[in-house]
């Protein structure tokens, strides 16, 4: 039987294979693909472009990055690079007059940045502490890993204090030398994971945290539960 043209701009497909059957014995079954769960996103493919600059130096620009800053300190002399996807490179020699100046700027950026996503504010201030304290060190960058927030470290030592009666300072203390024999003992203790160690219902320092949260909650409630329960059975 003489098989129809195909219309103009369609694709002549191949009939798909039956399944076997009685009706069609020897048939070969259709194959069907595994089911494929759903998978992560894909990460994106890490782009390197290297451009030569216009002062003959080669620097790699990773993905959408347009512009690279690097700092440079030469004796007395602190200079900033700037390097441009275009090729085009930039170098600023801070005057000896604004040092200061520039050095005030870094560091007020440096401290404000550590508090980045720190949502509560007596969080934020037991973050900044440790910062002063590290930078007071001469210790510029750490490596934060997963658990390395302080999120909720202020209730833990308010409870902690509350407890035990030891000042905050000892209580920050004690804290960090957790910390740091875990590290030295290749522990993984994290930040957070010690935070919450403290949280167990059934001891004191727990209870007191459950304690002063439900207070922090009521207090920005703004509402007067023991006023309102008052006038419910005066009612």
């Amino acid at each position: 039987m003489a098989t129809a043209p195909a219309a103009p701009g369609s694709i002549n497909k191949p009939a798909a294979p039956q399944a076997a059957s009685p009706q069609n014995p020897g048939q070969n079954p259709a194959k069907v693909s595994p089911a494929v769960p759903p998978s992560a996103k894909p990460k994106a493919e890490r782009v390197v472009e290297s451009v030569k600059m216009t002062d003959g130096r080669v620097v790699e620009f990773v993905n959408k990055k347009r512009m690279i800053k690097e700092s440079m300190i030469e004796g007395d002399t602190v200079k900033v690079r700037l390097d441009f996807r275009n090729a085009e490179t930039r170098t600023f020699v801070v005057p000896a007059a604004l040092i200061l100046k520039f050095c005030a700027h870094g560091a007020e950026q440096k401290l404000g940045d550590e508090t980045a996503g720190t949502e509560k504010v007596d969080d934020m201030v037991i973050e900044v502490d440790d910062l002063m304290e590290r930078l007071s060190k001469g210790e510029w960058g750490t490596v934060r890993t997963a658990g390395d927030s302080f999120a909720g470290a202020s209730v833990v030592i308010r409870a902690l204090v509350a407890v035990t009666q030891k000042p905050v300072q000892t209580i920050k203390d004690f804290l960090q030398k957790k910390l740091d024999n875990a590290k030295a003992k290749g522990e993984a203790l994290s930040r957070k994971a010690l935070y919450d160690s403290f949280r167990d219902p059934r001891t004191p320092v727990g209870q007191k945290i459950r304690e002063l949260e439900d207070a922090d909650r009521a207090k920005a409630t703004g509402f007067d539960v023991g006023a309102a329960l008052d006038e419910l059975k005066a009612a």
